[in-house]
């Protein structure tokens, strides 16, 4: 969640802010600190590298958790989480990490560790993850997944 907040307050993201909004601060941030602008010997060309690969980053992650990628790939989501098993899964933080039997992997933003608890002690982990994870918590594709494929 810390991640999601840092993000939203570099692009400044609103509850309403749709994705050509937040295309356009993207473009104005990355014109702002690209590299490029500053000479290499000039202290800020460092700072500069490292704020726009935060840019860039944040901006790729914002987009996949916008609710206009989640309708775009609602059917595909409900297929998977229906459908395939749980191949493995980890907690890192409050980021649950689902990889399922098709190769996707999904991550789970705010779960906390009794819910995960409650999680890997269930009979049914898909059945459990049905019902209290897959649509409770923010969600998205795996940067990973998308990269191993």
């Amino acid at each position: 969640m810390k991640r999601i907040n840092e993000y939203k307050k570099l692009f400044n993201v609103e509850p309403h802010t749709d994705l050509r909004e937040l295309k356009t601060t993207y473009r104005n941030l990355v014109k702002e600190w690209h590299p490029d602008k500053f000479q290499s010997d000039d202290e800020k060309a460092l700072e500069a590298e490292l704020k726009s690969r935060q840019i860039i980053d944040g901006y790729h992650f914002l987009v996949s958790i916008s609710p206009e990628t989640k309708a775009a790939n609602e059917v595909e989501y409900n297929t998977i989480t229906a459908e395939s098993g749980i191949a493995d899964y980890k907690l890192k933080g409050q980021m649950l990490e689902i990889s399922f039997m098709d190769g996707s992997t999904y991550e789970y933003f705010g779960v906390s560790q009794n819910i995960f608890t409650r999680f890997i002690n269930a009979d049914k982990q898909l059945r459990f993850a049905k019902r209290n994870i897959f649509n409770s918590y923010l969600y998205r594709k795996s940067k990973k997944a998308t990269e191993a494929a």
